[in-house]
């Protein structure tokens, strides 16, 4: 797989039954409210496998157009995408979906690092629909959502047996606009009323702390979108040229998002050809990725700071540095978003985002649904989160994980 088309995570891929429902479908209504009939079927067998019967959605078609009882506000395109919609939730894998086309849109523009929202990445735990992280400075932070949280409305609507991908597209929206989420947060219940903005994704900051006499760089990841390559290098060579060779990594919060920005980042602290991360496919092949940079950053005494909102690249790059360095994981569990999802985009705009692997760390284990589990692990109390002024990341005095991670570089 090249390093064009695996940015974004997103392969052209042929999907075959797709087209065996596609295509435009017309039909007439005879008069006196006899039956509808169909006039023409466009590529109603293209690439239809041999090996499935096809009648029984056929026969079920054709049992709609006749008896439905509003036959003329049938929208067959409608039916068309609801018919792969069905198909696609059966797998039963919640980051595999069919978007629309408006829903496809939404999607590239979230790739893209800028987008109308509330500035929240989502994935799902125990059937729910979960925070993953709030972005920083973004009107979810800002209203107290984080990492673990579960969304139980969006507006009115329930989000019980919700696809990640209708979720989003409820919350977004044009900046101004409101949108309330009912919010269960530990025990808690309560709802939220948001008011959307554009949220331009954050990528990197870094400063040095100075502590017990000794001076820390501290470098933090917030996200692994399309500018995160350069403002890690422009980052590093500024760490570079300081007077410390004591580095942290804050990964935690990290939704994650391009695997090409993982490795990237990775070759930082690797040795030129070491593994970063395998993909194990369906059939148990696998991809191996390594690292192809300078590893200007290896000799520095490093750390990685995660929690249950680093997920994707954060934990391929945390699990990638802990399997072939040694480096110490400080914090939390990461989530578990161990798995890799390719993109086949249609003529009419809409697409299919299809699992076609799972992640896996050098070592050979599965981040997906496990996460990766903290070798020093700090807890930060739900309480002290809805304490005024406790926490604060990134601030030694009022962030234990990072004071640990300090007192462990010392």
């Amino acid at each position: 797989m090249d390093s064009v088309s695996r940015k974004i995570l997103i392969v052209i891929i042929v999907i075959s039954l797709a087209a065996g429902f596609g295509g435009g479908v017309l039909f007439t209504q005879r008069k006196n409210l006899e039956p509808a009939v169909l006039k023409n079927v466009i590529n109603r067998d293209v690439l239809k496998p041999n090996d499935v019967d096809f009648s029984l959605f056929w026969e079920t078609w054709n049992a709609v157009q006749e008896k439905y009882v509003d036959r003329d506000k049938i929208d067959t395109q409608k039916m068309v995408y609801g018919a792969i919609e069905g198909m696609v939730n059966s797998l039963g894998d919640p980051y595999t979906a069919f978007l629309e086309p408006v829903t496809t849109k939404k999607f590239e523009e979230e790739i893209s690092g800028s987008f109308g929202g509330v500035g929240m990445e989502l994935g799902v735990r125990d059937g729910a629909i979960t925070v993953i992280s709030s972005l920083k400075d973004t009107p979810a932070s800002k209203a107290g959502i984080k990492s673990g949280d579960k969304i139980l409305k969006i507006d009115t609507k329930s989000t019980v047996d919700m696809k990640i991908e209708e979720a989003v597209n409820m919350i977004r929206g044009k900046k101004g606009t409101k949108v309330t989420l009912t919010i269960l947060s530990g025990k808690d219940t309560r709802d939220v009323l948001l008011t959307r903005d554009i949220i331009k994704v954050p990528t990197v900051e870094w400063k040095i702390i100075e502590s017990g006499g000794t001076k820390t760089a501290y470098i933090e990841i917030r996200s692994f979108n399309q500018m995160v390559d350069s403002e890690f290098k422009k980052a590093a060579q500024e760490i570079l040229k300081s007077n410390t060779n004591r580095l942290i990594l804050d990964l935690r919060n990290n939704p994650g998002g391009l695997l090409d920005s993982s490795i990237e980042l990775a070759g930082w602290f690797l040795d030129k050809n070491q593994l970063v991360v395998i993909e194990e496919f369906g059939n148990k092949t696998r991809n191996e990725f390594r690292a192809d940079g300078t590893g200007a950053l290896k000799n520095y005494r490093t750390v990685i700071l995660i929690n249950g909102g680093s997920a994707s690249a954060s934990e391929i790059l945390a699990g990638a540095l802990h399997d072939d360095k040694g480096i110490k994981l400080i914090g939390e569990k990461t989530f578990g978003k161990g798995s890799v999802q390719e993109m086949q985009k249609f003529s009419d705009g809409s697409s299919l985002k299809v699992t076609i692997a799972k992640w896996l760390t050098p070592s050979g284990v599965s981040i997906m649904e496990k996460g990766i589990e903290p070798d020093i692990k700090v807890e930060i109390p739900e309480a002290d989160y809805k304490e005024q002024g406790k926490i604060e990341l990134g601030n030694p005095d009022k962030d234990p994980q990072l004071k640990k991670a300090l007192e462990e570089l010392r």
